[in-house]
C-alpha cells in the first residue's frame, strides 16, 4: 500500500520533542514494522523432537503458523536437578534447529511412489487376474519382467501412486511369499527403537504378526560392542552424561563429545571448571582434543596395546608397590567381590613348536568337578569355585547356576554377591592369589599365552619378541595342583586364580623363580609402557603418567574415574580387546557401579529405557511367541554374497596355541556352524516353507517338531544358511523404514547393489576362484545370484539413497507430524514427538502406514492363506534357561558327536499358529497373551492383568464382533504410546515395584524399596507433552533413578549385590569358552588391525597418470549432519562444502600431488569414491578420513575406474565376520536381539587414494571437466 500523503508530511517539522531536545516525536508510518513483529508470531507451540539416532534426545518447541511449522527452538523445561549438579539444558545443536527446513523442501517424499516398470507390469496383470496375489505371481515368475524393474533400481523412472494401490501390491507380494516360499522371507530392517519408538513398532508388529523377519541393528552398525556382554552380560547400559559432573577423572578415548555429543558437552566443560582432569586419546587432533588437558595421539587401530600398557601400571603400583607401599585398600576389596579374580580356572598341557611343554588357562573349575557336584543339585556345571582365605574350596553365590532351576530347589535365593559360602550360607573372604597369606602352599606353573604383538600386518608396526615360542609367551604363575572326580574316577589337575593369570599376562613381576617378567616400564617385553611405543607411537612417559593418575584417582575417591569412549572404537575388527583393555583397567580401579565412574560407551541412541512394555506392542507378543528375529551383519554378510569374496583366512586370527586341526573352514562356516546349533538365529529359516513343513508332519503322523529333529538328521531338511545362493533362500520382500540402509549403513554398498539388487554397482574384485580357500559348510554356485529381492520398499520423509535404489517410496510423517516416544542412555527422561502440524501431501505416520499393509493383507490373503500353523527356530537366548545348553566343550549334532536336542544342542522348536484374515484386527488391538502368559524382561516375569484392564479403561475397548472383542484397542499412535507407558516398569511404578519383586524371590534380597516411593505414579503420554519425565528405576537396568545418584550402569550390581548376567555373576576378566580360547582370546591382549587384502590388485590396474597411494580409511562422526540425515538440508550445506570429501595428512597428499580442494578417488576391490579433498594438519600420515554418512545424491560426479556415479563411504567396504561373535548357548554368550552377535566392522580397511583427472558428471550436459 502506498503511503505518499504520509511522506508528504515529512516536509513539516516536527513540533514536539523531548529530553531537553535530545529526541523529537515523529508522525511516519510505521507499519513496516510489523514485517518484524510477525516474523516471530505464531499461533501455537507443539513440544517435540528429532528420532534421528543422534543420543540427545532434546525436547523442542516447535512453532506452528497458520498450520505450517516455521521454526524450532530448544525447550528449557526439563525436571530440575539437585543442587549441586548442573542442569540438563540448554539440549540442543544446530543440526536439530534445522530440521523444519525439511517439511517444505524439495527433497520432501510427497506421495507414494513406485517405479515405473514395476507398476506398467502390475497394472496389466491385475487386468487379467481375479486375485491380486496371482496377479503379483504372474510377473515376479516372469524373470525377464522382474529383471527389468530391478535392473532400473537406483537409475530413476519413479511415478506417482495411490496408497490403495501400493498397499494391495505389498499386501500380495507378502502374501504371495509367504505361501510359496514361507513368511520368514518377508524381512524388514530398522534401526534404534529408542528414537521413535511406535515408528518402529509399527513395522515390527506387523511382520510379527505374519511371521516375517526384523533384522537386528546394534550390531550391523556396529555400535554393539561385543566386549560389553562378554565381561557383564548385559549390553551398553552407561551413566547418563550429567554423571559426568560426579567425576574427577575423565579420559575421552575415541569419543569426540562436543561434535558428536553436543547437547551433553556441557556436563563435561563443568565439570573441568570443577576440577577434573582430562585426557583425550584419538590418532586426528579431533575437536575434544582442545577441550582436554592432555592430547594423546596413538596410531590407529592400536588402542589396546595402550590399555594394556595402562593396565600394566595399574597392577605394578597398585596391586605390588614397591618401596613399603601398601596395596590399594579399595581396589583389593572391589575386585575380590566384585570380579572373577578370585575364581579358579584349570590348567591344560600343551607342547610348543619348540617341543617344550607348558600349561594354558582352560575352563572355569566347577562343583560338578568334585566327588558328590559338592552336595549341588541343580546346575553343578554352572557353578564357579575359588579358595577362601583358609585355603578350602568354597563355593561363593552368585554364579549363574543359582539363577536358574525349579521352584523350590534347596539353592533359591543364592543368586546373589553377598559374601557367602552357598553351601553352608556362612561369610567367606575369597582368595585373590595363591601367594595370598603366611605358609601358603603354591607350585611356580609355566603358562603360555597366545601374543599376537609380532604380527606383520602391512602399514602397522609389530613388536616381535626374542622370548617368544612360535607367538606365545610363557610366564610364570603360582599354581596348585587338586584332586577332582567322582570316587572310582579321581584325576588331578593343576588350577590358578585369574587374579595370577592376569597378572603373569599382563608381565608384572612378583619376584617368582624364573620369572619372564618386566623388571621395570622401560622393559621392551608385553605389556610394557615402553613396549607400547613401538606400537602406538606414544611416549611410554604420557603412559604412566596417564594410567598412575586415573588409578589414584580411583582410589582416593573409590572409583571416580571415567572413560568416556565412542564408536571409533568399536569399528576395528579386534573391537573387543580395544575395549576389554579399558574395561580391564576400570575393574582394576573399582568405577564400574561407582558414580562419576565407570564405562561410558556412547553410539546410537540405543537405551530403550521402556523397554519391556514396547517389546511386547512391538514384536506382537501379545497375540504370538516366540517371534522371529535374526542379527543383521550375519543376515547381510549372506545375502548380499560377501562371504563368496573373503580374503581373511581363519587360520590368520587364530591362538597359536589352538588346535588349528579342529579350527579349519572359512568364517562363513562358523556362523554356519552356529546357526545349527542354536547359537545365532537364522533368517530365512529352513529350505522348506515352514508353513509346509507342519503339514508334511501332519502327513507323516508325527509331531512337528520331532519331524523336524527327524528330517535334519536324516538331511530331508535343511537349513537355509547352508545354502544361501539358492532362490529357495533368497530373502524376497524388504522393508525399510527409518532408516537410509543403501545410503549410510549398508558396509559393502556395491555388494548389496550387486547380488541383493541386481542393478548396476561398482564392485572391482572376483570372488573366490577354484584354488582359493572356498566355504566348507556352505554350498558354491560357480555363477552368484545377481537380485535376490523381489521387493524393496523404503518408508522416509525425504528422497534418500534408499529411496532411489527402492521399487516403492512411501512418504512418511516427519517427527513434528506425528506422535511417539523417545528416550535416550545421555539423560533419565521420556518425551515425545507430537504432531504439531498434520501429516504434509499425502504422508502418513508409520504406524498408519503398516495399519494400512495390516488392512490389505487380511483382504488379499483370503483363499491363499488362512489360519495357518508354522515352525519357528529360535536361538538359545540369553536371560533365559536355554543359555545353559553346553557347559563342557563344543559338541555339533551335525557332525554326529551329540545327539540333536532342541534347545539345548540345536535351536528351539516351536510351532505357532498365525490367523492371517485377521492380521489388521490383530494389528489394533492388544492380544490375550499379555493376561494369559504376562510380561517381563531380562529373566523375570510378572503378571500385567491390572494393566491391561486399564488399557481398556484408557484406550477403549473393541466393539466389533470378532477375534478381538472386548480386547483394549490400539488404533492410533497414543493408543500405543499408551500401552507401552502402561506395561512399563520404568512409566508405571506399579509395575516397577512387582517387576523388583520378582526379581527379589531370585537374588533372596528385597529390591522393591528402589521404587515404592514411586508405586502409584504412571506416566501417560499427554504427562510427557506437558514436561519431560524422569523414569522409574526398574531391574531390567543395572542403575537406579534417583534423586541423590545419577544414573550410572552397574550401580545395583554393586550396591544392591544382584549379580552380573554372566557364568560367575562377576564382572569377568577371563573368559573360558573354547572358542573364545582358541581364538587367543580367553584373556585380553593387543591385536593389530587384519589384514583384508583389497588394495594391492588394484594397484596400478587403471592408471590415470596421478600417483597412487595407500591409505587406512577411517570413517568418523560427522559435524554437518546426524548419520546421513541433515546432510543434503540447504543450512547445513552451507557451513560446509558441500557434497563428499574426504581428509587427509599434508605429508600424504603432497606426495600423491593432492591439494586443497581437488577431486580425488578412492577405491580398492569393494568399489570406489570420487570427492573432493581437505589437506589438514590435524589428519596423521598413513590414514583418510571420510565422515559418515555422505550420500552421492549431492555433487558427486562418477569414479573413472568403475564409470559409475562416485560412490558413498561404503562402497570401499565390505563386512567381515568374527567368530567369537557367533558363540551362543553359554551364560553370557547367549543370543539375544541386539544384544550379541557379529558386528559390521570397517576401519580395518585400506584404500588407494589418487588425484581424478577427468571429472564426469553422467549428466549428458557437457560439463565434464579435465583436472589438471
Amino acid at each position: 500500500m502506498s503511503h505518499f500523503l504520509d511522506r508528504l508530511s515529512h516536509f513539516s517539522a516536527p513540533t514536539e520533542s523531548f529530553s531537553d531536545g535530545h529526541g523529537t516525536v515523529t508522525g511516519e508510518d510505521r507499519t513496516w514494522e510489523d514485517a518484524y513483529r510477525n516474523r516471530w508470531a505464531h499461533d501455537k507451540i507443539v513440544r517435540s523432537t528429532h528420532g534421528v539416532n543422534c543420543t540427545g534426545s532434546c525436547s523442542w518447541k516447535i512453532y506452528v503458523k497458520g498450520g505450517i511449522v516455521t521454526w524450532e527452538t530448544q525447550q528449557t523445561d526439563y525436571p530440575r536437578t539437585r543442587p549441586d549438579l548442573p542442569n540438563h539444558e540448554p539440549r540442543g545443536c544446530a543440526r536439530g534447529a534445522s530440521y523444519s527446513w525439511y517439511l517444505y523442501s524439495a527433497n520432501r517424499v510427497k506421495y507414494p511412489m513406485i517405479r515405473a516398470r514395476l507398476l506398467k507390469h502390475w497394472r496389466a496383470a491385475l487386468a487379467v487376474s481375479k486375485s491380486p496375489v496371482d496377479a503379483w505371481a504372474s510377473i515376479v515368475e516372469n524373470e525377464s519382467a522382474r529383471k527389468e524393474w530391478q535392473q532400473q533400481r537406483g537409475l530413476g523412472g519413479m511415478v506417482r501412486s495411490t496408497w490403495d494401490e501400493v498397499n494391495q501390491l505389498i499386501a500380495s507380494a507378502n502374501v504371495y511369499t509367504a505361501k510359496k516360499y514361507g513368511p520368514d522371507r518377508v524381512i524388514g530392517f530398522s534401526p534404534i527403537p529408542a528414537m521413535s519408538m511406535i515408528s518402529y513398532a509399527a513395522g515390527s508388529r506387523y511382520l510379527g504378526l505374519i511371521g516375517g523377519v526384523p533384522l537386528s541393528f546394534y550390531d550391523w552398525y556396529c555400535d554393539l560392542p561385543p566386549a560389553s556382554p562378554q565381561v557383564w552380560g548385559e549390553q551398553t547400559d552407561v551413566p547418563e552424561s550429567a554423571d559426568w559432573y560426579n567425576s574427577t577423572y575423565i579420559i575421552a578415548w575415541g569419543s569426540n563429545v562436543p561434535q558428536t555429543r553436543t547437547p551433553d558437552a556441557h556436563f563435561l566443560t563443568e565439570v573441568r571448571y570443577k576440577g577434573a582432569k582430562t585426557v583425550a586419546i584419538t590418532p586426528d587432533y579431533a575437536e575434544i582434543s582442545k577441550l582436554c588437558d592432555l592430547w594423546m595421539h596413538p596410531k590407529q587401530g592400536t588402542d589396546a596395546a595402550i590399555a594394556m600398557a595402562m593396565g600394566h601400571v595399574i597392577l605394578k603400583e597398585f596391586y605390588f608397590p614397591e618401596g613399603g607401599k601398601q596395596r590399594s585398600s579399595y581396589f583389593d576389596d572391589y575386585v575380590r567381590r566384585f570380579t572373577d579374580m578370585p575364581m579358579l580356572v584349570q590348567l591344560e598341557e600343551r607342547t610348543l613348536p619348540d617341543g617344550r611343554t607348558v600349561v594354558v588357562p582352560g575352563r572355569y573349575l566347577r562343583a560338578s568337578d568334585f566327588n558328590g557336584n559338592l552336595g549341588q543339585d541343580n546346575n553343578a556345571d554352572w557353578k564357579t569355585l575359588a579358595f577362601d582365605t583358609q585355603d578350602k574350596v568354597v563355593l561363593p553365590n552368585g554364579s549363574i547356576g543359582f539363577r536358574w532351576g525349579a521352584e523350590g530347589r534347596a539353592d533359591t535365593g543364592k543368586w546373589n554377591l553377598e559374601n557367602k559360602e552357598a553351601r553352608h550360607d556362612t561369610e567367606v573372604k575369597l582368595k585373590l592369589s595363591l601367594m595370598e597369606g603366611e605358609g601358603s602352599e603354591y607350585d611356580v606353573g609355566e603358562v603360555g599365552f597366545p601374543y599376537f604383538g609380532g604380527i606383520d600386518t602391512p602399514n602397522f608396526d609389530s613388536n616381535k619378541q626374542a622370548g617368544a615360542v612360535g607367538d606365545v609367551i610363557v610366564r610364570q604363575v603360582p599354581v596348585r595342583r587338586i584332586k577332582l572326580g567322582k570316587e572310582g574316577e579321581e584325576r588331578t589337575m593343576l588350577v590358578a586364580t585369574v587374579f595370577d593369570l592376569t597378572v603373569a599376562n599382563y608381565g608384572v613381576g612378583r619376584g617368582l623363580p624364573g620369572e619372564n617378567a618386566a623388571t621395570s616400564f622401560d622393559d621392551d617385553t608385553p605389556y610394557t609402557p615402553a613396549w607400547q611405543e613401538k606400537i602406538t607411537g606414544v611416549k611410554r612417559d604420557q603412559v604412566i603418567a596417564v594410567a598412575r593418575q586415573f588409578a589414584d584417582n580411583a582410589d582416593k575417591t573409590k572409583g571416580k574415574s571415567m572413560v568416556i569412549i565412542g564408536a571409533a572404537m568399536n569399528h576395528w575388527y579386534h573391537s573387543d580387546m580395544n575395549y576389554r583393555g579399558i574395561i580391564n583397567m576400570l575393574m582394576m580401579c573399582g568405577c564400574i557401579g561407582k558414580s562419576g565412574g565407570g564405562w561410558a560407551h556412547y553410539v546410537g541412541q540405543e537405551k530403550l529405557r521402556p523397554q519391556t512394555g514396547w517389546t511386547a506392542l512391538a514384536f506382537a507378543l501379545d497375540w504370538i511367541r516366540p517371534p522371529r528375529q535374526m542379527n543383521g551383519t550375519s543376515f547381510f554378510y549372506a545375502h548380499t554374497d560377501q562371504w563368496r569374496y573373503e580374503k581373511l583366512g581363519v587360520e590368520e586370527i587364530l591362538s597359536p596355541l589352538a588346535d588349528k586341526a579342529k579350527f579349519g573352514g572359512s568364517l562363513i562356516d562358523y556362523n554356519v556352524r552356529s546357526e545349527r546349533m542354536g547359537w545365532l538365529p537364522s533368517a530365512p529359516q529352513l529350505q522348506t516353507n515352514p508353513l509346509q513343513v507342519v503339514k508334511d508332519a501332519a502327513a507323516a503322523g508325527m509331531d512337528p517338531k520331532d519331524y523336524v529333529v527327524k528330517s535334519l538328521k536324516d538331511g530331508s531338511l535343511t537349513m537355509s544358511c547352508e545354502d544361501p545362493d539358492h532362490p529357495d533362500n533368497w530373502p524376497r520382500n524388504l522393508f525399510v523404514w527409518r532408516s537410509n540402509l543403501l545410503g549410510s549403513s549398508g558396509k559393502g554398498h556395491e555388494y548389496f547393489l550387486k547380488h541383493l539388487l541386481g542393478t548396476t554397482h561398482g564392485v572391482q574384485g572376483k570372488d573366490l576362484g577354484p584354488e582359493e580357500a572356498r566355504p566348507t559348510e556352505v554350498k558354491w554356485h560357480d555363477k552368484a545370484p545377481e537380485g535376490k529381492l523381489d521387493l524393496l520398499i523404503t518408508l522416509d520423509f525425504r528422497m534418500s539413497t534408499t529411496c532411489l535404489y527402492s521399487d516403492i517410496v512411501l512418504p512418511t510423517a516427519t517427527w513434528y507430524e506425528k506422535n511417539d516416544l523417545n528416550t535416550s542412555d545421555m539423560h533419565p527422561f521420556i518425551h515425545p514427538l507430537s504432531t504439531a502440524v498434520d501429516p504434509a501431501w499425502q504422508s502418513r505416520s508409520d504406524w498408519e502406514i503398516y495399519k494400512g499393509f495390516a488392512k490389505a493383507y487380511s483382504e488379499v490373503c483370503v483363499g491363499h492363506l488362512g489360519v495357518e500353523k508354522e515352525v519357528v527356530l529360535t536361538p538359545l537366548m540369553h536371560d533365559t534357561p536355554a543359555e545353559l545348553a553346553q557347559p563342557f566343550g563344543v559338541q555339533e549334532w551335525s557332525k554326529g558327536e551329540c545327539e540333536l536336542i532342541p534347545g539345548k544342542t540345536a535351536p528351539q522348536i516351536t510351532v505357532v499358529e498365525r490367523d492371517f484374515p485377521n492380521t489388521f484386527k490383530r494389528f489394533t488391538a492388544l492380544g490375550p497373551l499379555m493376561q494369559k502368559v504376562g510380561n517381563g524382561g531380562k529373566g523375570i516375569a510378572w503378571n500385567t492383568d491390572v494393566e491391561v484392564q486399564q488399557l481398556i479403561e484408557l484406550n477403549g475397548k473393541v466393539l466389533a464382533e470378532g477375534v478381538t472383542k472386548g480386547m483394549a484397542k490400539i488404533e492410533s499412535d497414543i493408543d500405543a504410546c499408551e500401552v507401552v507407558l502402561q506395561l512399563a516398569p520404568e512409566t508405571n511404578g506399579h509395575v516397577a515395584v512387582k517387576a523388583w519383586d520378582a526379581l527379589s524371590k531370585i537374588t533372596g534380597r528385597d529390591h522393591t524399596h528402589l521404587a515404592l516411593h514411586r508405586e502409584d505414579e504412571k506416566i501417560r503420554f499427554r504427562d510427557i507433552q506437558a514436561q519431560p519425565r524422569k523414569i522409574i528405576s526398574s531391574p531390567t537396568w543395572s542403575g537406579i533413578e534417583s534423586e541423590t545418584v545419577s544414573y550410572n550402569a552397574g550401580y545395583t550390581n554393586v550396591h544392591e549385590y544382584i549379580p552380573w548376567r554372566t557364568l560367575t555373576g562377576r564382572q569377568q576378566f577371563y573368559l573360558d569358552h573354547p572358542w573364545m580360547i582358541a581364538f587367543g582370546e580367553g584373556m585380553t591382549t593387543y591385536r593389530p588391525p587384519v589384514d583384508l587384502k583389497t588394495v594391492n590388485e588394484m594397484i596400478d590396474r587403471k592408471p590415470n597418470g596421478n600417483t597412487e597411494i595407500s591409505l587406512n580409511f577411517i570413517t568418523p562422526h560427522q559435524k554437518w549432519g546426524i548419520h546421513s540425515t541433515y546432510t543434503d538440508n540447504l543450512m547445513m550445506l552451507t557451513l560446509n562444502r558441500g557434497g563428499p570429501v574426504i581428509w587427509l595428512s599434508e605429508d600424504d597428499a603432497k606426495s600423491a600431488g593432492i591439494v586443497d580442494n581437488d577431486w580425488v578417488e578412492l577405491f580398492n576391490t569393494n568399489g570406489a569414491i570420487a570427492a573432493r579433498a581437505v589437506v589438514s594438519q590435524r589428519v596423521k600420515n598413513g590414514m583418510v578420513m571420510m565422515y559418515h554418512a555422505q550420500e552421492k545424491i549431492i555433487n558427486t560426479p562418477g569414479a573413472e575406474i568403475t564409470g559409475t556415479r562416485g560412490g558413498i563411504h561404503n562402497s570401499v567396504t565390505r563386512i567381515v565376520t568374527k567368530p567369537t561373535h557367533m558363540i551362543g548357548g553359554y551364560a553370557q554368550f547367549s543370543y539375544g536381539f541386539n544384544y550379541y552377535g557379529t558386528i559390521g566392522t570397517n576401519r580395518d580397511e585400506f584404500v588407494i587414494v589418487r588425484k581424478m583427472r577427468k571429472i564426469d558428471w553422467h549428466d549428458g550436459q557437457g560439463t565434464d571437466t579435465v583436472q589438471a
